[in-house]
């Protein structure tokens, strides 16, 4: 088309033109564009206070931008020069930085049209994963306040979208992150149900018929299998974790022993017989787990991937390797020892003779589900006793 009969078209051949340019731009990506200080100050007040100032960009030919990429600033470009843009000109690939180089230079008109092209995107469903990879794109390049109206209309897109259907990779650890801020306790659209990533298995027998079942809130199958685990398999109640266990409870397991280890007093202690040079094991009966893989003729309990121990020398001991110098002094005959667990947040304290000692820090893989277990050798004798409070 001849010059002269467009406005708009005659100003297209400005873009990024270096012949009717004065400026030079750097980008995040070290691509150098080319502009109009005129055109672009008259267009943006940001570019104005920029290319206006009285220093050093008012005289220098080239400006500096690190934090915008070149994909974003050529939209900027194509719609400061002509008002408009064509809708072929957002892609996947620069959508975000587009909108990001328009909240820059407070362009609001330029968001909104660009807010607009996504809902129509959105609408269409062109790819199954495009709302998730340009909400992963938004949260790492952009701050995110609560009337940024393209990260609310992501999250909205995302959150109908079950999380297991989504491509490995196509939504980021952060992405995935504000979409579970956002939609907690708010009145949004969520599809992923939550009791898909709840140990059903956990919740009490009662709760479970009187409670949950009633209120119809868990699909009835799921439900039955919790009952069907519990049927098959007596090891597979995970006893008391809240409350005062009975006394009885507390009792050394006398098929989960060291073939040296004697236990009496109805299994309250347990003492070694002929053992002095190596230390056995033995667990108590205390439910707190119902699964295990531990050897209780090996030496001690503190060399073994599945135990956590605190030795009569002070010191805290995991899989051999992993020992814990000083923890508490060390201790010996008469010496009463008060194991605090915490098993929802999984961690564990000692208390040895009233004093108690802070917790474990280095434990920070100590599984759901435990056993207490001691490691003695002749003369060593233990007693095992449910935790009396003063």
């Amino acid at each position: 088309m001849a010059r002269g009969h467009s406005l708009e078209q005659d100003l297209r051949l400005l873009i990024n033109n270096q012949k009717y340019s004065d400026i030079e731009i750097l980008c995040e990506n070290e691509k150098k564009l080319y502009g109009c200080r005129a055109i672009l100050a008259a267009r943006s007040e940001v570019f104005d206070r920029l290319f206006y100032n009285g220093m050093k960009e008012t005289y220098e030919n080239q400006i500096s931008f690190p934090k915008i990429n070149s994909s974003g600033m050529e939209i900027i470009l194509e719609f400061t020069y002509t008002g408009s843009i064509k809708e072929e000109s957002l892609t996947e690939g620069n959508t975000i930085e587009a909108f990001h180089a328009a909240d820059y230079f407070q362009l609001s008109d330029l968001k909104d049209f660009i807010v607009k092209i996504v809902k129509n995107t959105l609408k269409k469903n062109c790819t199954e994963n495009y709302s998730t990879r340009l909400l992963s794109r938004l949260v790492e390049i952009m701050p995110l306040p609560e009337d940024n109206i393209l990260f609310n209309l992501l999250i909205d897109a995302v959150a109908i979208v079950p999380l297991n259907s989504i491509d490995f990779g196509q939504l980021s650890l952060k992405a995935l992150q504000c979409l579970l801020s956002c939609t907690h306790e708010k009145e949004k659209v969520f599809v992923t149900p939550e009791y898909e990533r709840t140990q059903i298995r956990r919740i009490k027998g009662r709760i479970l018929t009187d409670i949950i079942e009633p209120l119809k809130i868990i699909p009835s199958e799921i439900i039955l299998n919790v009952y069907r685990d519990v049927a098959r398999s007596n090891d597979s109640y995970l006893g008391n974790t809240r409350g005062i266990q009975l006394s009885n409870d507390y009792v050394w397991d006398k098929s989960a022993c060291g073939s040296k280890l004697i236990t009496e007093d109805d299994g309250k202690i347990v003492f070694a017989q002929n053992c002095r040079n190596t230390r056995q094991s033995v667990r108590a009966k205390i439910l707190l787990a119902n699964k295990e893989n531990f050897n209780y003729e090996t030496p001690s309990a503190g060399r073994q991937p599945t135990g956590w121990v605190l030795g009569s020398n002070g010191c805290c001991r995991h899989s051999a390797i992993n020992t814990i110098e000083n923890y508490c002094p060390s201790f010996g005959d008469g010496t009463k020892v008060t194991v605090h667990l915490d098993m929802n947040k999984t961690t564990c304290a000692f208390t040895v003779n009233d004093i108690k000692y802070p917790e474990v820090s280095e434990w920070n893989n100590l599984p759901s589900k435990l056993y207490p277990v001691v490691s003695l050798k002749d003369p060593g004798r233990f007693r095992i006793q449910p935790h009396q409070k003063n």
